[in-house]
């Protein structure tokens, strides 16, 4: 035994702690047990009634369903994105005008929801039939799909509007002061130098606005477009089977999915240089 020992001999351990499960500990362990009995519950009731038959008749309306969404979607989020830009340069603006009239817009399509909107567009335009074939816009209103593609690039053009202002409010004001003594004018400051960083910013927030989008398309089966919710309530009210929704939810699931990683990838491929 050293002298050190001697001088300082070992303590015990502390007893253990025991601690009383409390209620609502045992509240969570029946509901993840339900959960799970449930989860159980219905895959094997699928893997009982599976029909190779309907999935063959409504698999392809499903695809094509699918193909739908993706389109309306992909469109409305490159048109909205377009737009967003005037819309978040007038948030900016010291133009009291402009800012005002860019603060009404964004604040009526973030503050509504969106099948509101959809059905101000659908229903509201169509109350105006004889004025619109006046102009030659009636065969654009009169389509379902032409009115849920502008309505979805209204909305998303609010929402790409703020998140693209908060990305440029972001960038460091030594970035203009920057530009500025380089004697770069201000459009090129901000094309070359401002906007490459906002959009670094900007880009996850970008992700979860197509996929709130791609979620939120469901919708216009209301108004009788065929997209992948729309295929899916036709073939149920056909069948009368559930299964027609669970199909509809792994199919938006596998939508969702790819997107969230091809965007991780995306940002990773961007933000490399500034990882050490």
């Amino acid at each position: 035994m050293s002298h050190r020992e001697a001088m300082l001999p070992a303590l015990p351990p502390p007893p253990g702690v025991t601690r009383r499960a409390s209620l609502s500990h045992y509240i969570g362990l029946a509901a993840l047990g339900f959960w799970i009995a449930a989860s159980v519950g219905i895959f094997l009731f699928v893997v009982d009634s599976w029909s190779v038959e309907k999935l063959t008749k409504y698999g392809p309306n499903f695809i094509s369903g699918l193909g739908v969404t993706l389109t309306l979607v992909s469109i409305s989020v490159v048109l909205g994105g377009i737009l967003s830009l005037p819309i978040a340069y007038g948030r900016m603006s010291k133009n009291k005008v402009l800012s005002w009239i860019a603060y009404v817009y964004v604040y009526f399509f973030r503050g509504t929801p969106l099948i509101t909107q959809l059905f101000l567009v659908y229903y509201g335009f169509g109350s105006f039939r004889p004025y619109l074939e006046a102009v030659g816009l009636w065969t654009f209103f009169r389509d379902a799909w032409f009115c849920a593609l502008l309505t979805f690039t209204l909305n998303t053009a609010a929402y790409q509007a703020e998140i693209l202002r908060g990305a440029i409010q972001s960038v460091p004001r030594g970035q203009h002061e920057g530009a500025a003594a380089l004697g770069l004018p201000k459009r090129i400051a901000f094309f070359k130098i401002i906007l490459p960083q906002a959009m670094i910013v900007a880009l996850r927030p970008y992700g979860n606005e197509i996929i709130l989008m791609i979620k939120g398309s469901a919708i216009v089966a209301i108004v009788t477009v065929f997209d992948l919710m729309g295929e899916t309530r036709r073939a149920f009210s056909r069948t009368y089977d559930f299964q027609m929704y669970l199909w509809a939810a792994v199919l938006y699931l596998i939508m969702v999915e790819m997107l969230r990683n091809l965007w991780a990838w995306i940002e990773v491929r961007l933000t490399r240089h500034l990882k050490r």
